[in-house]
């Protein structure tokens, strides 16, 4: 029996519920015909996907290989629908837009918030790529600076090296972070190993933790700042020549794009020189 989208969403839904009868309900299929098809399954590929137990279902090793394809596959097709939905619709054009963390999260939003406004059927998809060979224009300046609970002791200092900081226990970004490995590399460099203590999701909750007194952390000034203003936490300029970053927009060639990324680029270069 060769593989379909069906086998696919119940291993899927069988694995997030840990159990065949709560996955089959969740994929609209009957026990019998559920229980069936990962037997099915199990034979196509010659392993054992579940291991079966009182409290319900587990994936096996190779389960979690299955899952993760099954993942992609399904995140596919629902992209493919999206893409020939919006072909239907009209709208024939795509922009992608490519960033590192800080860009994404703090630069980008505020000024992309009137250009999607202006431009109702166009959407954004974000990536991180190697911006090699590509045409760059300044957008904006990323100045990292040290975050410390207000009652640290370097907390009222206006300036210091990575280095004094260095030997602390870190906050990190979760995940494979641009910033976080920015940081890393230039500890390795100097040296040392980031002792990270904990790594979390969004500059928000890296400042929450380290106002806990968790640790101190690397981030944005522009996401210091906003924090600081509901934080009990200090942000100190790091004198490190890394430490200041230029943003730019990327692109193939002006002449090369199309008119919805050309308007956004435009659009981008116009808020730099505004800024």
């Amino acid at each position: 029996m060769p593989l379909d989208l069906t086998d696919l969403r119940l291993f899927v839904a069988i694995v997030d519920r840990g159990s065949i009868t709560a996955g089959a309900a969740d994929a609209h299929l009957a026990l019998a015909s559920a229980s069936a098809r990962v037997r099915a399954l199990e034979e196509t590929l010659g392993t054992t996907l579940l291991e079966r137990g009182r409290r319900g279902v587990r994936p096996t090793a190779a389960g979690e290989a299955l899952r993760d394809h099954a993942h992609l596959v399904l995140a596919q097709m629902a992209a493919l629908k999206g893409d020939l939905a919006a072909h239907a619709r009209g709208v024939v054009g795509r922009v992608r837009l490519v960033g590192n963390t800080v860009a994404l999260a703090e630069f980008l939003p505020p000024v992309l918030a009137p250009w999607l406004a202006a431009n109702p059927t166009i959407g954004l998809a974000a990536d991180s790529v190697d911006l090699g060979g590509l045409a760059c224009f300044p957008f904006a300046v990323d100045r990292l600076v040290l975050v410390v609970p207000r009652g640290h002791r370097l907390a009222r200092r206006r300036h210091v090296p990575f280095a004094a900081a260095a030997a602390e226990p870190f906050v990190a970004l979760a995940g494979d972070s641009a910033l976080q490995r920015h940081v890393a590399g230039h500890a390795a460099r100097a040296g040392r190993r980031l002792a990270v203590r904990i790594a979390v999701q969004g500059f928000d909750t890296v400042c929450r933790m380290v106002e806990a007194g968790i640790g101190v952390a690397v981030v944005p000034d522009i996401a210091a700042a906003r924090c600081r203003r509901s934080m009990a936490i200090a942000a100190i300029r790091l004198a490190d020549p890394w430490s200041e970053r230029r943003l730019v927009v990327g692109v193939r060639g002006l002449a090369a794009l199309g008119p919805p990324a050309r308007s956004l680029v435009e659009h981008l270069r116009a808020a730099a020189r505004a800024a």
